[in-house]
């Protein structure tokens, strides 16, 4: 059984992001395979590596809250854990040159190179919609921030391409070899260049728009389909409209959570819907045809003759639309409305058909108001 995340950092549930980092560095540093000679190092590093994986990525760390092991395990892969999580600032700052993508390959299983399979950032946006837009489906369009590949130097990073020099460093091999010794014995480890980062260039004159970053934030208008029958708290993907990380890699993806905003005349229950009709009293005897509302329209339908105060009457098919079942139910609960005031001619009518039907009507005293 997994140890809770929290624990195994050793912070509280409520701890901030630099808490969380700070955590991590502080056991890195304790328990870095190449550093520490306890049998259990590497077990550990896994383990502290995975924790801050997860809860340094605000998307994960949610689904975690919620669901435990069970929310990560369900949606992602051992990889997908990993992905886009940057460690390279904590082993720098902590005096290592084996970088995670090469521990990852080394310590934990390979995956046929973790590097070459690195995507974006992965972006969730909460998207607020109406009962009619779940109902209808339709076109939304959003507007978010997120990076993306400069088009000012098509993500080199540099100002003109020709201005890329072949990195002294590796001499353009995009790898540093290392002979180590360790308690295992001699060995020749094989590292990606943390200076070009595995390309084999460096940048000799910075692209200006990016900082030779070779991404930028941007402001970006995406229009969104809304199937019908979606229901409050489905996700929706769009692959590949997340945030990109640099040249040559997939950018993330793009998750919208959906949250439908309360109805003022319908409730909904699964592909069902509530609504309440107000009927008068000689209808709810003597029985009508009236309107409804629905969320096409107008529709009428038959009251019946002795309808009681909340009964409850099924329109068939006049639901919400089934996103991946049948149409739901129009839901109808009957309400005796009941005047406040009445005129002294009704007031007469009343007393009359209280008469006849022999109901004896005492004065009784006005309640006071508090």
């Amino acid at each position: 059984m997994k140890k809770d995340y929290y624990e195994v950092l050793g912070v509280s549930k409520d701890a901030t992001k630099e808490e969380i980092k700070k955590a991590y560095r502080r056991l890195a540093l304790k328990y870095h395979p190449d550093k520490s000679s306890s049998p259990e190092a590497e077990e550990k590093f896994k383990e502290i590596s995975e924790a801050y994986a997860v809860l340094s990525d605000d998307e994960k760390r949610r689904q975690y809250d919620m669901f435990g092991h069970a929310g990560i395990d369900s949606q992602y892969s051992y990889e997908d854990i990993f992905r886009g999580v940057d460690f390279s600032d904590i082993f720098r700052d902590i005096g290592f040159d084996l970088g995670f993508n090469d521990l990852f390959q080394r310590f934990f299983g390979g995956f046929g190179g973790f590097r070459e399979r690195t995507k974006g950032k992965d972006l969730l946006y909460s998207l607020s919609i109406s009962l009619e837009d779940a109902y209808f489906g339709g076109e939304k369009e959003i507007e978010l921030e997120r990076n993306e590949i400069c088009d000012a130097c098509n993500g080199t990073g540099a100002a003109k391409e020709s201005e890329k020099v072949t990195c002294p460093f590796c001499q353009g091999t995009g790898q540093v070899r290392k002979a180590q010794r360790t308690a295992f014995g001699h060995f020749t480890q094989i590292t990606t260049c943390r200076h070009c980062h595995g390309e084999g260039e460096i940048i000799k004159n910075p692209c200006k728009a990016c900082k030779g970053r070779g991404i930028k934030k941007r402001k970006r208008k995406i229009k969104i389909k809304i199937p019908k029958g979606i229901g409050d708290g489905m996700r929706l993907r769009l692959t590949g409209e997340g945030e990109a990380i640099g040249r040559g890699f997939p950018p993330g993806d793009l998750y919208l959570e959906v949250r439908i905003r309360p109805h003022d005349k319908f409730l909904r229950e699964g592909n069902d819907l509530l609504t309440t009709k107000k009927i008068s009293y000689p209808e709810a005897v003597l029985g009508n045809e009236v309107e409804i509302e629905t969320l096409d329209g107008k529709e009428k339908f038959h009251i019946p003759p002795g309808t009681q105060s909340g009964e409850t009457f099924v329109l068939k098919g006049k639901g919400m639309p089934g996103l991946h079942s049948k149409r739901g139910n129009l839901l109808v609960r009957v309400e005796i409305d009941v005047p406040k005031k009445v005129t002294p001619q009704e007031k007469e009518i009343i007393k009359q058909l209280a008469d006849e039907m022999n109901i004896k009507i005492k004065k009784v005293s006005r309640w006071q108001k508090k």
